[in-house]
C-alpha cells in the first residue's frame, strides 16, 4: 500500500509524521481532533483473540462492519420493538430502533468530539440478543431458563460465541465495543464515554419512537401526554428528540461524563413512566402477550423433550458440557417473530388432510 508523509503543525513547529497506511492516517486524525476524553481506536484494549490489524479500517470500524454483516443483525428487521405483529408498514422494528439509536449516538459523539465509529459499533450491536416478541419474549425466557435471561447479556453472547463463520466462533470484537453492548441498559456502567452515549441514545430513541408508534396506533393521543413534559421537551417527535440531544451536549461538552441535565432528565423519566402506565403495561396493547409467551414456552418444552431435533448447525456451536437448557434458549432467542410463529404452527397445529 502507498506510503504517506504528513506534516503536522504542533508546538510552533512542523513535525513530520510518517503514516504507512490509511488506518494509521485515521488514527492520527482521531488523536489530533478528538476530545482528550475520547476513546482512541489506537488505544483499544484489543480483542479476545489477537488479530493482525487492517490497513484501511480502524479496529472500531472493523467491529461495526462485522456486526452489520452478521446474521443476527439481519434478523432484527423481523423482531418486535413494542407492538407484536403490527399491521402497518410504519411501526418500528428492532432494526429500525437500532438505526435510530446509531443516528442519535453519532450526533452526540460528533458534537462532543468523541469516537463516532465506536458509538456506531456499540449501537448496531446493542440489541442483537433480543428475543422474538420483544421484552415479552425476554420475560418468558427469563422464567424458563434456570440461569435467567437478559437481552444485554445475550447480545454479548451473540457477538462472543453464537455468531460464527467458517474461520471463527464469535465476531471477536474489541473490548470497548463488547463493554458498551453489555452495559447499554439503564443499570449498566460503561467504561467509556462512548458507551454512555449509546445508553442515553437508546433511552432517547425508544421513548420518543414508542410515543410516535402509540399515537399512530390510536392507543394515546398527543394531547394525553403530560402537559409539563410537552411544554419542556416539545410537542412533536422531532422537537422532543432535539431538546434531549441538545441538553446532553450542553451538559456534557468538554467533561469526563455524558449525561442529561437534572431538569431534562426529570421530564424524560416522567415521560418514560407515562409510557409504562399507558402503553407498555396497557392490557389492550399486551392483549396478545400471553399467546406469544405460550408459543415460546411450548417450543422450549418441545426441544427439551426432543433435543436431537434442534438443527445440527446450531448444536455444533457448543461444547459437550453446555446444558441443553442453554442451547435451546439461545436457539429460541435468535428467532424472528415470524419464524417462531411458523415453527409453532409446524410443530403443534394439525395440517389439513390431503388424499394421496
Amino acid at each position: 500500500m502507498e506510503r504517506y508523509v504528513v506534516y503536522i503543525y504542533k508546538n510552533d513547529v512542523f513535525e513530520e509524521v510518517i503514516l504507512m497506511n490509511i488506518r494509521e492516517r485515521t488514527e492520527n486524525f482521531e488523536k489530533l481532533y478528538l476530545s482528550k476524553y475520547a476513546t482512541l481506536s489506537m488505544n483499544t484494549r484489543g480483542r479476545i483473540v489477537k488479530e493482525e490489524k487492517c490497513n484501511i479500517r480502524t479496529e472500531f470500524q472493523r467491529d461495526r462492519d462485522r456486526i452489520i454483516h452478521s446474521k443476527a443483525f439481519r434478523r432484527l428487521k423481523h423482531k418486535t420493538q413494542v407492538f407484536i405483529a403490527p399491521e402497518g408498514d410504519h411501526y418500528r422494528t428492532r432494526l429500525t430502533h437500532t438505526l435510530e439509536v446509531a443516528q442519535i449516538s453519532r450526533t452526540l459523539a460528533r458534537a462532543l468530539r468523541l469516537n463516532e465509529d465506536l458509538v456506531e459499533a456499540i449501537s448496531l450491536g446493542h440489541d442483537l440478543g433480543h428475543t422474538p416478541f420483544g421484552h415479552t419474549g425476554e420475560d418468558i425466557l427469563n422464567q424458563l431458563h434456570p440461569k435467567g435471561f437478559k437481552h444485554n447479556e445475550q447480545s454479548l453472547k451473540v457477538v462472543d460465541y453464537i455468531e460464527h463463520s467458517n474461520t471463527r466462533k464469535g465476531l471477536n470484537l474489541t473490548y470497548e465495543v463488547r463493554d458498551g453492548i453489555l452495559n447499554h441498559t439503564s443499570k449498566g456502567k460503561p467504561n467509556t464515554l462512548e458507551g454512555k452515549i449509546v445508553s442515553i441514545a437508546d433511552r432517547i430513541a425508544y421513548i420518543n419512537h414508542d410515543i410516535d408508534d402509540a399515537i399512530r396506533a390510536n392507543i394515546i393521543s398527543v394531547d394525553e401526554l403530560p402537559k409539563d413534559c410537552v411544554n419542556k421537551l416539545g410537542r412533536t417527535h422531532g422537537e422532543r428528540i432535539n431538546t434531549m440531544i441538545c441538553d446532553v451536549i450542553e451538559n456534557s461538552l468538554d467533561k469526563n461524563e455524558v449525561s442529561m441535565s437534572e431538569e431534562i432528565g426529570y421530564y424524560t423519566d416522567k415521560l418514560r413512566n407515562f409510557m409504562f402506565e399507558r402503553v407498555y403495561l396497557n392490557k389492550n396493547v399486551k392483549g396478545e402477550e400471553n399467546k406469544a409467551k405460550n408459543i415460546i414456552q411450548e417450543i422450549y418444552y418441545y426441544y427439551m423433550a426432543h433435543f436431537e431435533k434442534l438443527p445440527y448447525e446450531h448444536r455444533q456451536i457448543y461444547s459437550e458440557d453446555v446444558p441443553k437448557e442453554e442451547i435451546i434458549c439461545d436457539y429460541i432467542a435468535g428467532m424472528t417473530d415470524r419464524f417462531v410463529i411458523n415453527l409453532f404452527n409446524e410443530l403443534f397445529v394439525p395440517k389439513a388432510w390431503k388424499k394421496y
